[in-house]
């Protein structure tokens, strides 16, 4: 992973430098095991759409969880898709002055999603 991949990192991050590659990375994995698709809700607001087996919500419980500590000002908010029993929606929120890291983050969801559907 090279400082590239990092964009979205903000720069409010309390995360030590030398775990956010491992943060990223775990994100990462989750868009590339199980995003289904963006939707992009406004500039401060997208819904990550993921499917898997009933263990994701757990586990993306928990990544949420810790990328909160460290960047307070994300508001992330996890339910099951009415539409399907496998899916969850992954609600991210962000005040205004944090938009571009929303965009970032989105933009490298959906760029790692795509490397699975080529193959």
């Amino acid at each position: 992973m090279t400082q590239a991949d990092l964009v979205w990192v903000p720069m409010a991050c309390t995360l030590p430098t030398v775990e956010q590659p491992l943060r990223a990375a775990e994100f990462d994995d989750l868009f590339a095991t199980y995003l289904d698709h963006v939707d992009r809700l406004g500039p401060t607001h997208a819904r990550l759409v993921l499917t898997g087996d009933m263990a994701l919500i757990t586990g993306v419980r928990a990544l949420a969880d810790r990328e909160t500590e460290c960047c307070s000002f994300f508001e992330f908010t996890i339910t099951h898709s009415d539409t399907t029993k496998d899916a969850v929606e992954l609600d991210i929120r962000v005040p205004s002055a944090h938009a571009e890291v929303l965009a970032a983050l989105v933009s490298r969801a959906e760029t790692v999603a795509s490397r699975r559907e080529r193959g």
